[in-house]
């Protein structure tokens, strides 16, 4: 074994002497190298170099988390390495961190290993650090909390950094009680930053002598006072206008121009100076109101001579509502057309469907005030009024054709010409029938023939009927149909309280109770059976119409009993009353509610039983007490 160590051992010295006289000049790397071309290198090296960025120590880099093992978050920021923060780090966040979330960190050290050594409490408290420092530099005003007390002022937390309010400058006076600001929030400045040491000193009274210098200043501020300014900042309601010694001005974007305009961008930018004049001094809250159009001449006074009541002029529609729309007459005098004072024939709910933004109109002006600067406009009085002498149009009585326009509830709609219109109601249709919606009949479109039978002028409204048009077939049906006559009917539908029976001889359909359509030999009378009904009731004032089998071969006559609520019904009307049932139906209904009755005999047998198993029971109960007590 020790001759084959020293042969091993000579044989390395030997080549280790060969490989000092061999240069690295000379050695072929590409014959241990996988065979590429110059070619695919050089777009491999791209890709390296694209994908893989370069990382320094003590910059903030954006990274996506891969995983969660171990306590710790595996975080990927474009290295060759992944990164390791441990769970400690997010427990001041309210959310814990997921898998593909992006978060900012700062790598603190890269090993020689190539090993990512990296941190997010850190990366957030530079955050913090820069937010701060740069809210010093704009002098902005900051919000930060009261979280303790300490030796001559107060700890305070700003962008979650540890910031020192001193005592001195927490009021105007000096603060006794310290501890009356612990769990507040505060409003202030930044006063000092010592970038070394990491101390930052904030003020909460300097907001104070601010406030007292604009007061002085708006003190000697007055209403109507023409001035210069900056225009600071635009919103959708108005500009902001640097009035100098740090008073902003709101102006209204109603007092920007006597125009209407969407945004205060179509008449100023920001930078612009410009005079203004002060409508308003809220002294209490430290607030001015500014105007622009007050400088300019009003064009309601401008154009006053043009502008009378009745006077018909062509505008521009410049809003467009649901409640009307506002035209614009002249530049900066604009009126509003509502909804209905649009058109006579159209019953609009909105003016969106009859008008659009930039059309131009014809309207009349109906009712003016210079002082308020109002005008009420309209469009439908330059066209005569279809309502006028309607009365002799159409009296009450005439027979006319209507178009049916829509459907309600109660009835149908009917449009006699363009603009008048009235309603058909349901119980006017048929003299035979009860309708529920005119739907089942009629359809949009539809030519009607009707009669007039109720016109009011003062509220536009017309009462049409269609049976009237026809004789009401109950005038003579006692004639063909007098008391105790029988006669052959049909059974056309059957209810859970009777049936429907019609006659050959009239279009009127006549009732008949369920104890009234009883055969000789006990069975009811089915479904679209012929049979014959006597006439035991009819009264055409209340339209009641009824009818018995029953009573041909029996002598007494069957009482009717019914409501008194139900009196002015008709029998027609009963079909809509209840609800359409068959045969079968009807027999189901019937068997079912006598298993019912017996199920509530057998529970109320059983409840008496248990009453009477109960007193036994006491009363044994009170024996046996006796007999202990003669005991006794």
């Amino acid at each position: 074994m020790s001759n084959k160590k020293n042969k091993i051992s000579s044989s390395l010295e030997d080549i280790m002497n060969l490989n000092k006289n061999v240069k690295l000049s000379d050695f072929d790397w590409s014959s241990y190298e996988v065979s590429f071309s110059k070619k695919e290198i050089k777009k491999l090296e791209k890709l390296y170099t694209e994908n893989l960025q370069r990382i320094e120590e003590f910059y903030i880099y954006k990274g996506k988390i891969i995983q969660l093992i171990d306590r710790n978050v595996i975080l990927d920021i474009g290295f060759k390495a992944e990164g390791l923060i441990p769970f400690n780090e997010f427990r001041e966040n309210k959310k814990f961190p997921k898998i593909n979330d992006i978060i900012e960190v700062i790598v603190e050290k890269l090993d020689y290993k190539g090993k990512l050594i990296i941190s997010y409490n850190k990366a957030k408290k530079l955050k913090s650090w820069e937010r701060i420092q740069n809210s010093w530099k704009k002098n902005e005003i900051i919000i930060f909390f009261v979280t303790a007390r300490t030796k001559g002022g107060l700890i305070v937390v700003l962008f979650g950094i540890e910031c020192f309010l001193p005592g001195s400058q927490i009021e105007k006076k000096p603060v006794k009680d310290f501890d009356y600001y612990v769990g507040q929030t505060m409003e202030g400045k930044i006063v000092k930053i010592n970038n070394k040491t990491k101390n930052v000193v904030v003020s909460h009274k300097i907001l104070l002598e601010k406030d007292l210098e604009k007061k002085k200043l708006i003190s000697q501020l007055e209403k109507g006072q023409i001035l210069i300014g900056i225009v600071k900042n635009l919103t959708h309601y108005g500009s902001f206008i640097d009035v100098g010694g740090g008073i902003d001005g709101l102006c209204h974007i109603t007092d920007i121009s006597w125009e209407r305009i969407d945004h205060p961008s179509e008449k100023l930018e920001v930078g612009q100076i410009i005079n203004f004049v002060i409508l308003s001094i809220d002294q209490i809250k430290n607030r001015v109101q500014l105007g622009l159009k007050q400088l300019q001449t009003n064009p309601w006074i401008h154009f006053e001579k043009k502008l009378k009541k009745g006077k018909v002029l062509i505008g521009t529609v410049s809003v467009v509502t649901d409640y009307g729309a506002f035209v614009e007459l002249f530049p900066g005098v604009e009126g509003l057309v509502h909804v209905s004072e649009m058109s006579w024939h159209q019953q609009l709910k909105s003016a969106k469907n009859f008008v659009k933004i930039g059309e131009k109109v014809k309207i009349l002006i109906l009712n003016l005030e210079h002082s308020a600067q109002k005008m009420s406009l309209s469009m439908k009085r330059l066209s005569p009024d279809p309502w006028e002498n309607i009365e002799n149009k159409y009296p009450l009585g005439t027979r006319n054709i209507g178009t049916v326009k829509s459907f309600t509830n109660c009835g149908v709609r009917l449009e006699l010409e363009p603009g008048i219109e009235g309603l058909l109601y349901n119980s006017d249709i048929s003299w035979t029938e009860k309708i529920k919606s005119g739907l089942d009949i009629y359809k949009k479109g539809d030519l009607v023939q009707l009669i007039v039978l109720g016109l009011d002028v003062m509220t536009r409204k017309l009462n049409f009927g269609c049976k009237q048009l026809t004789k009401n077939p109950w005038e003579n049906l006692e004639q063909i149909f007098p008391i105790g006559s029988i006669h052959i009917g049909k059974i056309i539908k059957f209810f859970s309280k009777g049936v429907i029976v019609k006659f050959n001889e009239t279009t009127i359909c006549a009732f008949a109770p369920l104890g009234f359509i009883i055969k000789k030999s006990g069975i009811l009378l089915k479904p679209s059976e012929e049979a014959e009904f006597k006439i035991i009731e009819l009264e055409k004032n209340y339209q009641r119409f009824f009818v018995s089998h029953s009573s041909i071969f029996t002598k007494s006559v069957p009482k009717i009993k019914i409501k008194k609520e139900k009196e002015k019904y008709s029998p027609s009307k009963f079909e809509l009353e209840e609800e359409e049932e068959d045969e079968n139906l009807f027999f189901f209904k019937k068997n079912r509610k006598n298993k019912n009755k017996k199920l509530k005999l057998k529970l109320s047998k059983r409840a008496k039983r248990a009453k009477k198993n109960k007193k036994n029971k006491k009363n044994k109960k009170k024996k046996k007490n006796k007999i202990i007590k003669f005991l006794l």
